[in-house]
């Protein structure tokens, strides 16, 4: 899946316990008639992959999404989702505004379409 838009945020890599887990959000604003803010989650050594990537920037964001279960102390489920990120492109303003439009041929009339009444018809 992938997340295509502008870089609204990029987060400071924090670090987790004692074995060192690492993670870095970035948040894309998405470009269509309702803007969507999503925030992708990158982890270990993907939050590197943000070092070359500015605030303002066009992207596509290859993700994967998780969702997890966590058992509370009263024994209920609860469910957890995040969207992790595992690559990041950066694309031009031109190419990011062909991604949200359909393909061209869907708007033009086949050439090979005729426009007179078949004469064999079987009845």
């Amino acid at each position: 899946m992938e997340v295509i838009g502008k870089i609204k945020l990029i987060g400071e890599v924090q670090t987790f316990g004692s074995n060192g887990f690492r993670k870095r959000e970035l948040v894309v604003t998405t470009d269509e008639q309702y803007p969507q803010m999503i925030m992708v989650e990158f982890v270990q050594d993907k939050c590197d992959l943000l070092n070359s990537y500015a605030v303002g920037q066009d992207v596509k964001v290859s993700i994967n999404l998780k969702g997890r279960e966590w058992i509370n102390p009263q024994g209920e489920a609860k469910y957890f989702n995040s969207i992790q990120g595992w690559r990041v492109e950066g694309i031009s303003q031109s190419q990011a505004a062909a991604n949200n439009l359909p393909p061209v041929d869907q708007f033009q009339p086949a050439s090979n379409v005729s426009t007179e009444e078949p004469d064999d018809l079987p009845f």
